[in-house]
């Protein structure tokens, strides 16, 4: 069978780009139909889901409100559209907000479609979609607009962990309303056109004096590059309604149902150029996205969080058409190390995954945690036992591959055996070790080192004593803490057959109301 440059047959790459071209849902129809600029709530709600899906619920609902001349003024709505349908054949469930009533500001009745919405959802176990265009609360309606907040975040808390959520910021989202985007799974933003703050520009300048504008504050690449807030950051809204159904197809329904896997037709599953991934010398970088593209299907993986603490990699991805989750080291930025914003983006993808059924693959090259009193006095501690404890409280099947470097405590937090990793592959490249050997030996020969005669010259006997000790996998092997050995070339195949084998995995957790992880 003829294959291409990656070993996949062309009729199987040929099937895989069909599956991908059905999960668009007619992107050529939505391109077409705008290009530029803010949609209305009912054009963003007509190309998310599927033509002729949706049905809207509540549409005759008016406020109630009679002080400040609202009696004068009743908009069928009131400013959000909600209903259900489908997206890529899945049911779900949606509100958009419209920022043409009353600039889509909340009222109590705006509120309680909102919550309608998302009790159905919960119901009928189905992941929902809100799409945020909002001036935020009515001034108009008081402590009304105020408890309708309280109750969306109340049902938001609630539907966690049960059914996907997912938050498209589409224009303004200041002040309460920050808050139900920011207990949903993943929040989506639009460059230039959206901007998320708890306080806005003209009260920070009254406040501290600092003139600052809304795309600075509370922009999209703000938050997907400083505050980490935003998962996904899209060009235009025809290219964050795509996200959406893209993001949705790695999703289960609920927490009882498995992930959506695509048709897939094995062939030659080894992968050559892993083999020359990783660089002779331990100390140069390279970049995991490579590895992460050889290993997963063609062109299936999408990266969460693309833009904040890049020293680790998170995202989606399908393995013989199977959905996964990836949290993988990146030695190509501060050479992989774990840091306090590293520690919280895998440990929320983590938790993420455990709570919808998506197994987890892990890629390990991490020298250990960034040291220093920065990190020291912002809680590297408690931030770097988030990412421990999400992953000794996950029950989905995990595996991890080490790649080059596994050093400290670093070892221990990144899903290794201890912590319950169902498989822990490495390989040959592999070094499993308190730390470096150079730092090694300079603690544990510090005496012999310093009686000889040539003391550079013992130390880098002692170096090289130490790393061929320590700096090859087979130790660790020996005592079961790595389950084999492998080939780079061959990770791909173990690692479809591995997950085969864990797909009927049950693993009980001790009965409790819930843990305490250390926020």
């Amino acid at each position: 069978m003829e294959t291409n440059s990656t070993g996949k047959s062309k009729k199987q790459t040929l099937d895989q780009k069909n599956s991908e071209a059905m999960l668009g849902g007619g992107q050529k129809r939505i391109e077409a139909q705008h290009k530029k600029g803010k949609l209305t709530a009912r054009e963003r709600i007509g190309l998310l889901m599927d033509p002729g899906s949706f049905e809207e619920i509540g549409r005759f609902v008016l406020h109630r409100s009679k002080d400040f001349g609202l009696d004068k003024e009743h908009y069928l709505g009131d400013g959000v559209v909600t209903g259900y349908g489908k997206i890529n054949g899945r049911l779900t469930y949606i509100f958009a907000q419209d920022f043409t009533v009353f600039g889509g500001s909340l009222s109590e009745t705006h509120a309680e479609k909102i919550c309608k919405i998302m009790d159905m959802a919960m119901k009928n176990g189905a992941p929902i979609v809100g799409l945020n265009d909002s001036g935020g609360a009515r001034i108009q309606e008081g402590v009304l607009s105020l408890a309708g907040y309280a109750d969306i975040f109340y049902k938001n808390t609630l539907a966690s962990g049960v059914i996907p959520q997912i938050s498209a910021i589409m224009g303004p989202c200041a002040g309460g309303a920050v808050y139900s985007p920011a207990i949903t799974d993943f929040i989506l933003m639009v460059e230039n056109t959206s901007y998320m703050f708890v306080t806005g520009p003209n009260v920070v300048k009254t406040v501290t004096h600092e003139e600052i504008s809304s795309e600075e504050l509370g922009g999209a690449m703000t938050h997907a590059s400083k505050s980490g807030v935003t998962h996904f950051v899209s060009e235009n809204e025809i290219d964050c309604l795509l996200s959406i159904k893209k993001l949705l197809s790695y999703m289960p329904q609920n927490c009882e149902d498995e992930p959506f896997s695509l048709h897939y037709q094995s062939g030659d599953e080894t992968r050559p150029e892993l083999d020359n991934l990783i660089p002779e010398n331990p100390n140069q970088p390279y970049d995991i996205r490579e590895a992460i593209d050889l290993i997963v299907d063609e062109g299936s993986f999408y990266e969460a969080h693309k833009y904040f603490a890049e020293n680790i990699v998170v995202g989606f991805a399908r393995l013989a058409g199977r959905s996964i989750g990836i949290v993988a080291n990146q030695p190509a930025v501060l050479a992989g190390v774990l840091d306090i914003h590293a520690s919280q983006k895998a440990a929320r993808f983590v938790r993420f995954c455990d709570s919808f059924n998506i197994p987890l693959l892990v890629l390990e090259d991490v020298p250990g945690f960034l040291p220093g009193s920065d990190q020291e006095w912002n809680a590297i501690i408690t931030n770097g036992a988030k990412l421990l404890y999400a992953f000794c409280e996950a029950t989905v099947p995990r595996i991890t591959v080490i790649t080059r470097k596994a050093y400290g405590g670093a070892y221990d937090v990144m899903n290794s055996k201890h912590i319950g990793a169902d498989l822990n592959y490495a390989w040959p490249s592999a070094e499993i070790a308190v730390m470096g050997a150079s730092g090694a030996a300079e603690i544990i020969f510090k005496k012999e080192i310093a009686e000889a005669e040539n003391p550079g010259e013992k130390l880098a006997e002692k170096v090289e004593e130490y790393t061929r000790k320590f700096a090859n996998p087979f130790r660790a092997a020996h005592r079961g803490y790595i389950d084999e050995v492998i080939y780079p070339n061959e990770t791909r195949h173990k690692l479809i057959r591995a997950f085969e084998m864990l797909e009927n995995k049950v693993a009980q957790l001790p009965r409790k109301k819930h843990g305490n992880i250390p926020l």
